[in-house]
Order: C-alpha cells, then structure tokens, then sequence
C-alpha cells in the first residue's frame, strides 16, 4: 500500500512539473536582441579603362633620311637631309577585347634639308630639301591596360624640293608610303603620350634646267625617318 502510494505522488509531481513548466517560461524575461551590426560600406568598381575614342594631339621630333640624284649622266650617290620637325595630329580608335585598331593623320612643319659638294655634283652643291609633310595610316595595337603597343603603316605625302646651288628651288608635292610603329600610354582616362617611330619615302621629283642645270631632267629621290613624341586628348 505504501508502495502504490509513494508511486502515485511521483506521477503527481512529473505531471505538475510538465504543467507548470509553460506558465514558468513566460514569467522569464525575453532573450536579448543581437547587437546592431554596422552598415558594409559601398566601394564601387573601379572603371575599365578603354582605348575607344576620337582625339587631337600635338607631336614634334627629328627627322633623317637620304637623298639621291639620278640623271643621264650618273647619279650622285646617297647623301644624308635631317631637320626638325612639329605638327598637329588627329585619329579615333576601337577596342575588341585586347586588341585596338584605329587611324590617324597628321600633319607637320620640317625643315628638312641636305647637300652634296663634289662628285656628279662637280665643284656645284645639289641641296635636297622638305619643308612640310604629312601621313595618314591605319594601326594595330595590342593594349595591356593602360599601354598600348601598335604597329602603323599608310600614304604620306610631303613638299620635296631640289637646287643647285644658289639657284630657284624645285618644288612638288608628292605622294609616298609610310610604316612604323610605337607605344602610347594613358596618363588619365582622356590624356595620353606617345613614342613612335615612321619610315617615309616619296615619289621622285623632276628637276630641269632653271634649278639643277639639267637639259634632260634630274629624278630627286627623298626617304625619311622620323622619330617622335606627342601628346593627345581622347574624347
């Protein structure tokens, strides 16, 4: 009998317990909400940077090269023109992936000029001479970021002029081909300079008697390397 009874009053006291246990857990006070966590701060992407694009610029440098007499009687040899030169430039580029393609033109100022004393040129001075001169090529370049790498070929065409001695100048404009190539890089996303270097030649001049003394006409033959730098703004 005591047994039955002393079961009974544990089964009372689970049974109390399991039925309090609700009533107890809402007197307990909320849990404690986590703290405020601070706000990720928004860092845009840096922009890509991209050769696509119109722009001017401003070049200058030194010009050599070699010209050549040639007449009936024989020809003078090569003899070396050099000068100074400065102009203006304009082109636009498109970039696919890493590589640029594009054109560009431009136009310079030179005072470009040499002689030769003695030979065919007997005890005369044959003077070859350039005082302008401009390109227009295509390029192809290979862009790492902000380095550009490119090749370049074209037409060019230049004032060429020949004289013996102190007599009139001879002057054409003649028509030629251009080829070279160079590095550009971007200092900002709209400034940029440039290193290049351009082989140029240009179709033979005529020279006849009122400057060179010729009775049948002298073929002056010019070829120049320019070495530049410039600057340009892309828009």
């Amino acid at each position: 009998m005591w047994r039955l009874s002393a079961g009974l009053l544990v089964g009372f006291t689970v049974a109390a317990s399991v039925l309090s246990a609700p009533a107890l857990a809402a007197d307990l006070p909320p849990p404690a909400a986590p703290p405020p966590q601070a706000p990720v701060a928004y860092i845009p992407a840096a922009p890509v940077f991209t050769w696509t694009g119109f722009y001017v610029g401003l070049n200058g440098g030194y010009a050599f090269g070699q010209s050549n007499w040639t007449s009936p009687l024989g020809s003078t040899g090569w003899f070396n023109v050099s000068g100074a030169l400065a102009g203006g430039t304009i082109g636009g580029n498109y970039q696919i992936g890493q590589f640029v393609v594009g054109a560009e033109g431009d136009f310079d100022w030179q005072n470009v000029r040499g002689s030769l004393v003695g030979g065919n040129c007997a005890f005369a001075s044959c003077a070859s001479a350039s005082n302008w001169v401009g390109t227009f090529r295509a390029r192809l370049g290979y862009a790492f970021d902000r380095v550009l790498l490119y090749a370049t070929g074209g037409g060019a065409v230049a004032n060429v002029k020949a004289s013996l001695n102190a007599l009139p100048w001879a002057s054409s404009t003649e028509l030629g081909w251009s080829s070279g190539f160079g590095v550009e890089v971007a200092m900002t996303d709209n400034w940029t300079a440039k290193a290049e270097y351009l082989a140029v030649g240009f179709q033979q001049l005529s020279c006849g008697l009122a400057s060179c003394l010729a009775a049948s006409a002298v073929s002056v033959k010019v070829y120049e390397s320019m070495a530049r730098g410039g600057v340009n703004y892309k828009f």
